[in-house]
């Protein structure tokens, strides 16, 4: 079949997000053909290029978020009248005004559960029609009739106390901001030669990556997938907390809208664990639409020290991601000190990259105090001359893999108080290393049980729970090896592209004939109808001696030969 992929800041480019697991479900779907459709964030992200690409990619189209030239497209007065009319819906809709008759919308969509997300998608597709007859939107969602536009709608009656206070240079900031992302209104991705010739649009994220595919199923009714491994909701809720109350309250509504949409209108929405499940729930999705999927992990690398469950060091932990805040070292650095009171011989090796001038920062604040915890480690009775704490990084001669950093130590330690999927914990797991770690994000189902679980910012907690392990080998072997086989079993590429498959097929079995394709010899092209239509047989009438009792229209014993089909009984299909 004929995917559709959709990415926001990601695959195909070197630097983007999820292109790890998008490069690796395109390389292991070998038999189908995919056309990627990215959005790019930046132009550092575009000027640092594409990887390398498999042979099964077929065409690759490509817009920027970060930047958009005016499309030129003068509007009539009609076309404006139109424009204000749906933009001002939809921004009634985002300030909280009710009443006015929905914007009309040629083919408008059906079914939502609510008038505001009806008065919502209307506006949306009536949005996209105008920019598809007129070449495009951006001049207008740019120009200060959008502004006025907005500000009418939060100054109506009704609207949310946060709306009616916002400030011109709050409304100037939320109408940039929607511009950006209606951006994808704009592009001439949904014709038949587009993303109207596959037979599956994929979006591997909600957000801006949605867009294309509810466009492409509005205009010429491709079925649309949704993938997140992180909620895009919940990371536009725990970005630019400092914006203003209106700023926050119209663009949290925007995005809410939107999810909402995307969730309402994909045949299958997936998660990459519960956490994020109960988030997409919560946010509108359909339970019965719902399928968790694990991100798939290479665990190759990782099997030669799996299969060798002995460590380097019985008395080293381990912590290995990026460094930042988030991963909250302090207070295991804290936990630290109160393990060496108890085990002294213990060492602590932390190994990770800084994220950012934040990140550089933070490790060194970490390593100033490991320096204050730990004075007077090169003297006393189990003095060996330097810190116990040591921060390293992966590729030095010590640590020349991620492996090797799980093998060095006994105990894998993740002490996070923001967390989504732990892959650092998977990675340990595929180790057989036994965890400790924080109660945070999707910890609790990527482990469970294989692992000790404590509260996050409990320092002491995180410390008894260290030492009962270090001191009962037998117990971190009989944990380890448990997580080696979970691992195994739920977080392998194989896995991830397995599932990806069947999902592929069962929507594609499901969706409605669009069109009929044929091949160079005139016969249907598979998949360009359901799956169920190429089925190569005429059912024969069976003698009675054939037919069994396990319910009408079943067959068994010898072949039957094809000759006049027969209707098949009353209530069978």
């Amino acid at each position: 079949m004929r995917i559709g992929l959709l990415t926001e800041g990601g695959y195909p480019y070197v630097s983007g997000d999820a292109r790890l697991w998008c490069d690796r479900l395109v390389r292991g779907l070998g038999q189908h053909e995919f056309d990627v459709h990215a959005l790019s964030r930046s132009q550092h992200q575009e000027d640092e290029g594409w990887i390398p690409l498999p042979p099964n990619v077929r065409r690759v189209r490509t817009a920027p978020l970060w930047m958009a030239e005016d499309d030129e497209a003068v509007l009539g007065r009609r076309a404006r009248r139109r424009f204000t009319e749906c933009f001002g819906e939809l921004a009634a809709v985002l300030s909280g005004t009710s009443g006015g008759a929905p914007a009309a919308a040629k083919g408008s969509s059906a079914g939502t559960s609510t008038p505001e997300a009806d008065r919502f998608a209307n506006a949306l597709y009536g949005l996209a029609e105008l920019a598809r007859e007129e070449g495009g939107l951006v001049g207008a969602l740019r120009s200060e009739a959008a502004v006025r536009t907005l500000e009418r709608a939060c100054r109506a009656p009704g609207a949310h106390r946060a709306a009616r206070e916002a400030r011109v240079p709050d409304l100037l900031a939320v109408a940039a901001h929607l511009e950006r992302a209606l951006r994808p209104l704009s592009l001439d991705w949904y014709e038949d030669a587009g993303l109207g010739a596959v037979d599956l649009c994929h979006a591997t994220s909600g957000g801006p990556a949605a867009l294309p595919g509810l466009l492409a199923r509005h205009f010429t009714g491709v079925p649309l997938l949704v993938t997140e491994y992180g909620v895009r909701l919940r990371t536009h809720y725990l970005t630019a907390p400092d914006a203003p109350p209106a700023v926050r309250s119209l663009l949290a509504a925007f995005h809410g809208r939107l999810a909402a949409e995307a969730y309402a209108r994909a045949e299958i929405v997936t998660s990459g664990n519960t956490h994020a499940r109960r988030w997409q729930e919560r946010c509108g999705a359909d339970r019965e639409k719902l399928r968790t999927v694990y991100p798939g992990m290479d665990a190759r690398p990782f099997a030669e020290v799996g299969e060798s469950p002995e460590c380097a060091d019985p008395d080293t932990l381990v912590w290995v991601g990026r460094v930042e805040p988030a991963k909250d070292l302090v207070s295991l650095l804290h936990a630290f000190a109160e393990i060496r009171k108890r085990q002294p011989k213990t060492r602590l090796r932390v190994v990770g990259t800084p994220a950012g001038s934040e990140g550089t920062a933070y490790l060194g604040h970490c390593r100033s105090l490991a320096a204050q915890l730990f004075p007077d480690e090169a003297e006393g009775p189990h003095a060996d001359g330097d810190n116990p704490v040591s921060f390293e990084e992966i590729g030095g001669p010590e640590l020349p893999a991620p492996a090797d950093a799980y093998a060095s130590g006994a105990v894998t330690v993740l002490s996070s108080v923001v967390e989504g999927f732990p892959i650092n914990l998977v990675e340990a797991m595929l180790c057989g290393r036994v965890t400790v770690s924080t109660d945070v994000g999707a910890v609790v189902e990527v482990i469970g049980g294989t692992g000790l679980v404590v509260p996050p910012r409990n320092p002491r907690a995180l410390a008894e729970a260290c030492v009962a392990l270090l001191r009962d080998p037998e117990r971190r072997a009989r944990l380890g090896a448990a997580a080696r086989a979970r691992a195994l079993e739920l977080f392998t590429v194989e896995q991830n592209i397995e599932a990806f498959h069947g999902i592929y097929l069962e929507i594609v079995s499901r969706a409605p004939i669009r069109r009929v394709v044929l091949d160079e010899a005139g016969a249907p092209l598979p998949f360009a109808v359901p799956a169920e239509d190429h089925v190569p047989i005429r059912w024969a009438a069976p003698s009675p001696s054939l037919v069994t009792r396990d319910g009408p229209g079943w067959v068994t014993g010898r072949p039957v030969r094809a000759t006049t089909p027969v209707p098949a009984p009353e209530g069978a299909r």
